[in-house]
């Protein structure tokens, strides 16, 4: 199918797709389950990027650039029009339909150079499910050496949450709802594991986390469940966005350790760019599955059935 791209204006920046990533937001999006969806060179200004430069975008591809969060350094809680890569509208009227194609066109304030050291394939995953892992680690005053932080969900996502709360000196603890989870966890660098169905491994680790990083739950998930685990003043930061709502809380369940519940949206530029330079650094690797691009069908089917492990990657 040919899809138009965005008008070309003079902030834009036009890329031949190599690698795309795919991610558990798509699959949201294609089945309805969030929002109805919207079914089917280099600017004069672009100052980052230059002819033949390796760039990514994340889920994000713009932002007003006006408003008060956005002229802070916010631009993912951009108040005043932000675009996102897929699914979404531009200014110009233009819709955007996403890296599933051979061509990107967009705002290059979203477009970021890959650091030469990181292979394409590798670099396309990091900018939807890195980054959304990797800015509320990073906010949430991690102490090398001091911070124990529990990933629950050993997916697409937490696979990145323990390699860059591991790179960031925290003891981490992977949470998942069976055992079936406990060796991958650990080779991934897990310093210990929580079957959080077993009473006793729960037991274990009583108020013993500072930070829980929630990357996926199951429908009967209970705040109580898991506040039991952190220390008095925790963090439970939450990125996952099921197509279930999460049940209410007691004031009593919030007020008794001094809880601080929070959740995540993306990252900002300015993340994006040190979450690209901090995984080169300490060599952060998600573990991928390539597919042809033309083999997008049976890519989403597969990822339909769960099978990635944990990251499926689009080629041209």
């Amino acid at each position: 199918m040919q899809l138009t791209l965005k008008t070309w204006d003079d902030n834009s920046v036009e890329m031949n797709v190599t690698h795309c990533g795919i991610c558990g937001s798509d699959i949201h999006t294609l089945d309805e389950n969030w929002r109805s969806a919207n079914r089917p060179l280099v600017g004069k200004n672009v100052t980052n990027l230059k002819v033949g430069d390796r760039a990514g975008v994340c889920a994000q591809s713009s932002s007003c650039h006006e408003c008060e969060l956005c002229l802070d350094g916010q631009e993912n809680m951009c108040q005043g029009g932000g675009v996102f890569t897929y699914d979404s509208r531009w200014p110009c009227g233009s819709k955007s339909y996403g890296g599933y194609a051979d061509k990107w066109r967009g705002d290059y304030r979203f477009a970021f150079k890959v650091p030469d050291t990181m292979t394409s394939e590798i670099a396309a995953t990091f900018f939807c499910a890195g980054v959304t892992t990797y800015a509320p680690l990073k906010r949430s005053n991690i102490i090398p050496g001091k911070s124990v932080v529990g990933i629950m969900g050993i997916g697409g996502l937490g696979h990145f949450g323990v390699q860059f709360a591991k790179g960031l000196g925290a003891k981490v603890i992977g949470i998942s709802h069976n055992e079936n989870k406990r060796d991958i966890a650990l080779e991934l660098g897990c310093d210990g594991y929580i079957n959080a169905s077993d009473e006793a491994s729960m037991a274990k680790y009583n108020s013993s986390l500072t930070h829980i990083l929630c990357t996926g739950a199951s429908p009967d998930f209970q705040w109580h469940t898991y506040f039991a685990l952190l220390k008095v003043n925790g963090h439970f930061i939450n990125v996952n966005v099921p197509e279930w709502q999460y049940p209410g809380m007691s004031a009593f369940t919030l007020l008794s350790k001094q809880i601080k519940v929070y959740g995540s949206g993306i990252g900002s530029p300015r993340e994006i760019e040190e979450m690209l330079a901090f995984a080169a650094e300490k060599d952060i690797k998600p573990w991928i599955t390539t597919y042809k691009m033309s083999d997008v069908n049976k890519a989403i089917e597969d990822f339909r059935a769960g099978k990635p492990r944990f990251r499926f990657v689009l080629e041209n």
